[in-house]
């Protein structure tokens, strides 16, 4: 299911780390993983796999180090380095005095420096943004949007979902409106067919195209032409707001024994409805407990340790250890309400369960606070810092530190192992889900004919 207007997501503080020549981060925010990376990514996948996010302000070189004649042509170049970045200068000399195939665009030359400087580390973590994509990537982790706030999927003729080009056999199909949005506000409907967006045809694109052309700006307005049954088509004018993603979905199972919850992100927004579904189960005397990370990849690390807390009393809840191979414990807060060990709690994992889903799930397992069934998570162990660059000039991250387990395991390239290890059958038979129906069976319940939508 894909989001209407979120370019999706995906952490706050492992700790504060910061490099020699950054200050000290305000926030910093965790951003996790999809599945492993080309050696090289563009800043638009890599934002998909980041872990921790800190914000500080810099300049693009290290200054106060002038000497000379040089400092009026290479600002920022140490004494020490002034004959390893003289081919840089002399390139950006020649490009910005000689070049003769247009105007040149100083700002232009400058990301592209950035970019060439953090590309050369071959590390798929670290990655340079425009201003705009930056923008877009810290939205994606907070998980809000500028947007109508509804989920979407294709839809082909014969009922089957995600296929593509959009067409006369692939309809655009909302499958809801988010809670609260503008797109609910305005009267858009689950099953609603999208035919038109700004009276321009949607047939030939991409899901992902069609979104493009929906999202937009807070405060623009969309006029969508849908069609809704048998009806003759509509037109839905939708003002775009800023919209926070449900990233939690709360249900009970077996015959409303079982609480289960179902987090696809790591906003600081899920970590409090998580606390919200928790306090309504412990409420109604529910201590079986299902926590579901399943293709989450991540988010904010305050959110996951607020989430892991809930379940352990104290105790480091990951470390962190920086390139002098010091380590830093991030304690688990002391407002947990589900900490009784008379509280039972089974973790789904998958390969796409990342970053800060993993520290959830290493934590949770080496505390022995619960169990973890599924299947091998992603294994993002790697910390990256930002620096946000005066400006437009965007923002670069960087990889300064590793994250570990309470038990000090680095899980980078390997994973979380499940303490219960399910193998998927190949395909999978639509409508089951073997690995939920182990998790029951921990519990020595099945499934049974309860299930009911709570909200969180």
């Amino acid at each position: 299911m894909v989001p209407f207007d979120p370019e999706h997501p995906t952490p706050g503080e492992p700790s504060e780390p910061s490099a020699p020549s950054m200050p000290g981060p305000p926030v910093a925010p965790v951003e996790a993983a999809g599945p492993p990376p080309a050696p090289r990514l563009s800043p638009i996948l890599a934002i998909s796999i980041t872990l921790v996010v800190v914000l500080a302000g810099a300049a693009l070189f290290m200054s106060g180090y002038t000497t000379g004649r040089q400092a009026a042509s290479d600002p920022g170049t140490p004494a020490s380095d002034t004959e390893a970045f003289q081919p840089f200068w002399d390139t950006y000399h020649m490009i910005n005095d000689r070049y003769a195939g247009g105007e040149v665009d100083r700002s232009i030359l400058v990301q592209g420096a950035i970019r060439g400087l953090i590309d050369s580390l071959g590390d798929p973590y670290s990655a340079y943004l425009t201003s705009e994509e930056y923008r877009q990537s810290l939205q994606g982790i907070s998980g809000q949007f500028e947007g109508i706030g509804a989920e979407i999927r294709a839809r082909a003729t014969d009922g089957t979902d995600d296929c593509s080009p959009l067409g006369a056999t692939c309809r655009l199909v909302v499958t809801r409106p988010i809670p609260g949005s503008p797109a609910e506000s305005a009267g858009v409907r689950a099953e609603d067919v999208v035919l038109l967006v700004d009276g321009a045809s949607i047939d030939g694109l991409t899901v992902a195209e069609a979104v493009e052309r929906i999202r937009g700006p807070k405060g623009t307005v969309v006029t969508l032409t849908i069609e809704r049954g048998a009806q003759a088509p509509i037109e839905i004018a939708i003002t775009r707001d800023v919209v926070q993603q449900q990233e939690v979905e709360s249900e009970v199972l077996a015959d409303g024994t079982v609480g289960y919850l179902r987090v696809s992100g790591f906003s600081d927004a899920a970590a409090d409805q998580v606390v919200v579904a928790l306090t309504d189960y412990l409420a109604a005397g529910r201590t079986d407990l299902i926590l579901d990370v399943r293709g989450n990849p991540g988010g904010y690390v305050t959110a996951a340790r607020k989430i892991a807390s809930q379940f352990i009393a104290s105790g480091p809840v990951f470390w962190e250890q920086d390139a002098q191979g010091g380590q830093v414990a991030t304690e688990a807060l002391t407002d947990g309400i589900a900490t009784d060990p008379k509280i039972r709690l089974v973790v789904l994992v998958d390969g796409g369960s990342a970053s800060a889903s993993e520290i959830v799930a290493g934590a949770l397992q080496d505390a022995q606070r619960a169990t973890l069934v599924g299947q091998q998570s992603f294994g993002k162990g790697t910390v990256q810092q930002w620096q946000e660059l005066t400006g437009e000039g965007g923002a670069f991250k960087l990889t300064i530190a590793r994250w570990l387990t309470p038990d000090k395991r680095w899980i980078h390239g390997v994973g979380l192992t499940p303490d219960v290890v399910v193998t998927l059958p190949d395909p999978l038979p639509a409508g089951t889900d073997p690995t939920l129906e182990k998790a029951l069976e921990v519990f020595g319940r099945s499934a049974g004919t309860g299930m009911e939508r709570l909200a969180a």
